[in-house]
């Protein structure tokens, strides 16, 4: 398959990475962390004014979506670089509201969220919600159940600190049924997808800031990137990255058309983005040597998001077994 961004969706990449080079996100990331979610917010608000969460949301209820393919643009950059909070849990969730088609469930959330002035997480298969303290709400699937709370217990750590995760507490019914499982089975392809999506966009920009390290860096005054075995994981790194990237993006197709396989193909997608992902951030810790254990380096904000968005959403055994099993 031969996949070319159009005009206009190359010209929504350049649009967001401006925007969101100058946002000030490392910053958000930092406040995030440590539980103060002001300036995150105000980044969402920012996507939201750029329509990144109007993608997401049906026409009539004040969005543009729901357009797989110009949400796996946006998350791509979103990953790269490094954006605070539930983004892929709100779109998620939005579409499992959008896919119930009941007003009653989605309850005005909708068009609140095409407007950035919801933020919600999706707690479905794990017991844990990401970033419960900061969500408005929490919308829990329990077998073919909905629930909404706003309820949870103690944030717990992660290995990556501007995910903090906590068990949703009691619960709201929204809705109940057999069409329950089929939306939540759509919301979690579209959460995979867009997972695997913000890995890449993370791997990239591992990369890119790798390559510029081992640039400058000397030893017997030469640059280390002038080493043969230097190159060597850089190399193995851009081929992880160039391999998934044709997998997503066929991934997104897929969802975008309804095929058949787009289950699969979104479950393929997600294991190579993830790995890949990974990978660059081993190869960047490894190649910055002492620096890339520190807190303090920036970059140390992508390394230890890499894996638990690769484990997110369904771990690389889960993702295989369901190409597998097609």
């Amino acid at each position: 398959m031969r996949f070319l961004l159009t005009d206009e969706q190359r010209e929504f990449t350049r649009t967001l990475d401006g925007m969101l080079a100058s946002s000030g996100t490392v910053e958000a990331a930092r406040a995030w962390a440590a539980g103060k979610h002001e300036p995150g917010r105000a980044l969402w608000a920012r996507l939201a004014r750029a329509g990144v969460f109007g993608l997401a949301v049906p026409e009539p209820d004040a969005g543009a979506g729901p357009l797989a393919v110009e949400l796996t643009v946006a998350f791509v950059e979103l990953g790269r670089h490094a954006v605070p909070g539930p983004l892929v849990e709100t779109v998620a969730a939005a579409a499992l509201l959008a896919r119930l088609g009941d007003d009653r469930a989605a309850g005005g959330w909708l068009p609140r969220i095409a407007a950035g002035d919801a933020v919600l997480s999706l707690c479905a298969g794990t017991p844990y919600a990401l970033d419960a303290d900061a969500a408005d709400a929490v919308l829990v699937v329990r077998d073919d159940r909905l629930h909404r709370t706003d309820r949870h217990g103690p944030v717990q750590p992660s290995s990556d600190p501007t995910r903090r995760l906590a068990r949703p507490l009691g619960g709201t019914p929204l809705a109940h049924g057999p069409e329950v499982p089929a939306a939540v089975a759509y919301a979690t392809a579209l959460a995979r997808l867009l997972t695997a999506a913000q890995s890449l966009g993370l791997g990239r920009a591992l990369l890119a800031a790798t390559v510029a390290h081992v640039r400058q860096r000397t030893q017997f005054t030469v640059p280390i990137g002038s080493f043969q075995a230097v190159k060597h994981r850089l190399a193995d790194a851009l081929l992880g990255l160039e391999f998934a990237q044709p997998l997503v993006y066929a991934a997104a197709l897929a969802v975008a058309a309804g095929a058949p396989s787009a289950g699969r193909e979104v479950a393929a997608a997600k294991v190579a983005a993830g790995e890949a992902g990974y990978a660059a951030a081993r190869t960047a810790l490894h190649l910055h040597g002492a620096l890339g254990y520190t807190e303090e380096l920036d970059l140390s904000l992508w390394i230890r998001k890499a894996r638990p968005l690769r484990d997110a959403w369904g771990t690389p055994a889960d993702c295989r077994a369901r190409v597998l099993t097609g």
